[in-house]
C-alpha cells in the first residue's frame, strides 16, 4: 500500500514547535494551496506536523507566507476531550521540507522555481570513509546491466 503526499504551498501560520515530555521537539504547521482558476479558484488548507530534527528545521528557517515544499505521508489520530467527545484530525506528518522559492524572492514577495536544499529526515548521513566507494561504485563501468 502507498501513502506519500507531495505538497507545495505558502505557510498560513509560523510553525509552533513544542516538546514531548521525552524532550522530542514537534512542529505543527499548516500551509495554503490554492487548486483551480478564475471563480473556481478554491485554496486547500492542510495540516502538517513534523518530528525530530526535521521539526527543529522548519521552526528554524520557515516563517508564515513562506513557500515550503513537504514531502510525508497522511495520518488521522483520535483522541478523547475533556468534554467526553471524541477528536479526529488528518495530518500530514512531513518526513522531508524544501524550500519553495529563494530567500531572495521571498523577502521581494516573489515566486521563483524551487530552490534546492532542504533537510531529509529519513536519509541518514553517510560516514565520510565510504564516500570513496560509493563514487566507486556509481562510476563502475563493468555492470552486468
Amino acid at each position: 500500500m502507498i501513502n506519500k503526499a507531495i505538497l507545495m504551498g505558502r505557510l498560513t501560520r509560523d510553525p509552533e514547535l513544542r516538546h514531548t515530555g521525552s524532550g522530542t521537539p514537534v512542529c505543527s504547521f499548516s500551509i495554503a494551496i490554492d487548486n483551480g482558476y478564475g471563480e473556481n479558484r478554491q485554496t486547500d488548507f492542510i495540516n502538517c506536523v513534523a518530528w525530530n530534527k526535521t521539526a527543529e528545521f522548519v521552526d528554524k528557517y520557515f516563517t508564515k507566507g513562506r513557500m515550503i515544499i513537504v514531502e510525508g505521508r497522511i495520518s488521522t489520530r483520535t483522541w478523547e476531550g475533556q468534554d467526553g467527545k471524541k477528536n479526529y484530525v488528518t495530518e500530514v506528518v512531513a518526513s522531508q521540507v524544501s524550500f519553495g522559492e529563494s530567500k531572495k524572492n521571498a523577502e521581494e514577495g516573489g515566486y521563483s522555481a524551487p530552490a534546492r536544499g532542504g533537510f531529509d529526515a529519513s536519509v541518514p548521513e553517510m560516514p565520510a570513509d565510504t564516500e570513496d566507494d560509493f563514487v566507486a561504485l556509481e562510476t563502475n563501468n563493468d555492470l552486468p546491466f
